[in-house]
C-alpha cells in the first residue's frame, strides 16, 4: 500500500513540510480548489501541485476530488458538455502522473454531521452525527451550517437546487450515474487513471434526496454498470460503517480488487443512526480496523490509503476533521497494522 495524506493546498494550515515528516508517508491527496465544478483544470495548476509535492519529497498520484457538477447528477440539459469537461480533466491528470481519482455522486450535500465539536471524556473533540437532530434543520431556509458545502451556495441558490431534485428518484440518479460512467471510464482507462467512487456519508437518504452508494447490493449494481478495473471504489470505513447493515470485514474481502483508495477512520455508534468520530484504533470505536485491513491484505489490496477524519487533540484548532495531530497518529497506526499483517502472512508462508 501507499500511505497518503489529504492536503488542501496553500491555504491549508498544515504544511507539506509537516506531512513529509510522518513515517512512511508517500504522497499527498489534493485537488485544484480555485475552479468551479464543471470547469476544466489548467495544466499549469495541476503541474504546480505536482511540483510542490515533489519539492517536498512527496508524490501527487491521488486527486480528491474532481467534483461532479450537480447538473450531471440531476440530468440537466448541460450535462453532456459538463461530462466532456470532466473527461478532459481526467486526461490532463493522467498526463501529469495521477493514478487515482476519488469522487462522489451525492446530491447537493457532501458528508453531513449534526455537531462539529463533540466533546470526549479525555477533552478531545470530533465530528458527530445524530439523525434526529439533523432532520430538525431546514437547509432550504438557511437552518443548516456545516462544512463541505455551506460556503458554496447562498440560501436562495440552495433552495433552487433542492427544487431541481424534487422529482429525481433513486432510479433517475442511477440512470444519470450510468450515463456518466459510460462516458468517463473509457477515458480513464486510456489515461491510466482508476476512478474511485466514495460512498455516501452517511449511507442513507437525507432531506428527500436520494443516495445510492450505500451498501453491498448497490456496490454490486455500480460495478456492473461498466465492468472495468478503472471503475472502482474508495472504501471509506467511517461512511459505510455508520450503517449496522454493512459488514465491513466482509465487504473489504469481497471488493478488495476493485478498491483503489482506502479511507481509514473509526466511529463510535451510540444508537441507530447516531455516532461520533474517535481515534483510529479498533478499541476506540465500533469498527474492527484490524479485521478490515487483514481482509484487504488477504485479498490482494495494494492501493492508496489515507487516515481519514481525526479528532482535534492537544489544543489544535483547524479544519474540522482535518487537523494534523490525530491524523498523523492514525497514519502511524495504519502503518503498524499493514506491517504486522503483511509480515505475519509472509512468515506463515515460510513455515509451510
Amino acid at each position: 500500500m501507499k500511505l497518503t495524506f489529504r492536503w488542501y493546498g496553500e491555504s491549508d494550515p498544515i504544511t507539506l513540510e509537516q506531512i513529509r515528516q510522518i513515517p512512511r508517508m508517500s504522497g499527498i491527496v489534493s485537488a485544484v480548489y480555485d475552479v468551479k465544478p464543471g470547469e476544466v483544470w489548467s495544466e499549469e495548476s495541476i503541474q504546480k501541485l505536482k511540483d510542490r509535492a515533489n519539492e517536498n519529497g512527496l508524490e501527487f498520484e491521488v486527486v480528491e476530488s474532481v467534483p461532479v457538477p450537480e447538473e450531471i447528477k440531476y440530468g440537466g440539459p448541460n450535462a453532456p458538455k459538463l461530462i466532456e469537461n470532466y473527461c478532459e480533466n481526467i486526461r490532463r491528470l493522467g498526463r501529469a502522473g495521477v493514478k487515482c481519482v476519488c469522487y462522489n455522486f451525492m446530491p447537493v450535500f457532501d458528508w453531513l454531521r449534526s455537531e462539529l465539536e463533540h466533546i470526549h471524556e479525555d477533552g478531545a473533540n470530533s465530528l458527530a452525527y445524530d439523525d434526529a437532530t439533523l432532520l430538525t434543520m431546514n437547509p432550504a431556509e438557511g437552518g443548516l451550517s456545516l462544512p463541505g458545502w455551506d460556503e458554496s451556495y447562498t440560501v436562495s441558490e440552495l433552495k433552487d437546487l433542492l427544487a431541481l431534485y424534487e422529482n429525481v428518484s433513486e432510479e433517475d440518479l442511477w440512470n444519470n450515474l450510468s450515463v456518466f460512467l459510460k462516458a468517463v471510464i473509457p477515458v480513464a482507462e486510456e489515461a491510466g487513471v482508476n476512478m474511485a467512487i466514495h460512498p455516501d456519508d452517511p449511507p442513507w437518504g437525507l432531506f428527500g434526496l436520494p443516495r445510492i452508494i450505500t451498501c453491498e447490493k448497490n456496490y454490486d449494481r455500480f460495478l456492473k454498470i461498466v465492468d472495468s478495473r478503472a471503475n472502482g471504489l474508495t472504501f471509506c470505513t467511517g461512511s459505510l460503517g455508520a450503517s449496522s447493515d454493512n459488514d465491513l470485514v466482509y465487504l473489504a474481502s469481497k471488493y478488495a480488487d476493485r478498491i483503489h483508495f482506502l479511507h481509514l477512520r473509526n466511529i463510535k455508534i451510540t444508537s441507530e443512526r447516531q455516532f461520533y468520530e474517535v481515534g483510529h484504533p479498533t478499541e476506540c470505536g465500533s469498527l474492527d480496523m484490524f479485521g478490515i485491513v487483514n481482509a484487504l491484505v488477504e485479498n490482494g489490496f495494494d492501493g492508496y490509503v489515507r487516515p481519514d477524519h481525526g479528532r482535534m487533540i492537544w489544543g489544535e484548532k483547524g479544519r474540522y476533521g482535518y487537523g494534523l495531530y490525530d491524523r498523523a497518529l492514525g497514519a502511524t497506526y495504519i502503518v503498524g497494522l499493514f506491517e504486522g499483517i503483511e509480515k505475519s502472512r509472509a512468515n506463515n508462508r515460510k513455515d509451510r
